[in-house]
């Protein structure tokens, strides 16, 4: 990415941005089919600072084919070494559906290792002054997601171009994907709608429980009592385990998950659902 490019970008009024790094190491990245080096990323990066973006989060993922502790560490370090204001790093999930999960991948790490890749994250970020506010993601202060957090707010959005998705009231939406089609139905002053759903109350309760347990501001406590009173019979002695194995806190009027809580989070909301 060129810095004449970026530049055009901030005079377009584009004021942050992110880039999907995913790796610093030049053995894993053509496993990823990512076509940059490390070198080309940081050097992104560089542009990115000198077109005059102050906002610019990079993505990691870890957990991948080959990827063993040192490795890792060092990636992060250097990262870090950039200074980004916000950045998110994901654990490698082999979708349903996905090109590894129905062909494989070799040379995959053991869960000890994954976990000791989480852990040496969380500490170094924190080492860094970024703060762990979200299960992937990390900030320094006041750069947290203003986007993704109306996501995880459960608040409404809406589906502005092709294939995006929207949310309002209790109806989830996407709008068609094929860029001619898209741009009839709005010409001709019709809805871009492809396909909807209408969430029924309990559902609305889980999503608003697991989205908000991703942050670390947790949530209010009477969204715990509210889901409780659908099932009374598992769901306390399921919350006072959690609470038990120091995963999950209460205080303030707000229940939240530990960081070993956002460890397991995953597993968690499976167990709340």
């Amino acid at each position: 990415m060129s810095r004449r490019r970026l530049e055009g970008y901030r005079r377009a009024g584009v004021n942050r941005i992110s880039l999907g790094v995913q790796s610093l190491d030049d053995r894993i990245l053509p496993r990823l089919n990512r076509l940059h080096s490390a070198r080309q990323a940081h050097q992104a990066f560089e542009a990115a600072r000198q077109a005059g973006f102050d906002n610019i989060s990079a993505d990691l993922i870890y957990g991948l084919p080959g990827l063993d502790g040192p490795v890792w560490e060092r990636t992060v370090r250097d990262m870090l070494g950039w200074e980004p204001d916000h950045f998110s790093a994901y654990a490698l999930t082999l979708d349903e559906g996905s090109l590894w999960h129905a062909a494989g991948v070799t040379e995959l790490p053991d869960e000890d290792e994954i976990t000791g890749q989480y852990w040496t994250l969380t500490r170094l970020a924190r080492e860094a002054g970024y703060e762990h506010y979200e299960v992937s993601n990390y900030a320094r202060p006041g750069r947290r997601s203003a986007h993704n957090q109306i996501y995880w707010h459960a608040e409404e959005y809406l589906a502005l171009g092709p294939g995006a998705a929207g949310f309002l009231g209790d109806v989830r939406y996407t709008n068609v994907k094929p860029v001619e089609r898209y741009c009839t139905l709005v010409e001709s002053f019709a809805a871009p709608v492809a396909a909807h759903e209408v969430l029924t109350a309990r559902q609305r309760i889980a999503e608003r429980l697991i989205l908000g347990l991703r942050l670390v501001d947790g949530i209010p406590t009477a969204w715990l009592d509210e889901r409780i009173r659908l099932e009374p019979g598992r769901l306390p002695a399921l919350l006072a385990a959690w609470r038990e194995r120091g995963l999950l806190v209460e205080d303030g009027g707000r229940a939240r998950l530990t960081e070993e809580g956002f460890l397991l989070s995953d597993a968690l909301f499976v167990e709340l659902l």
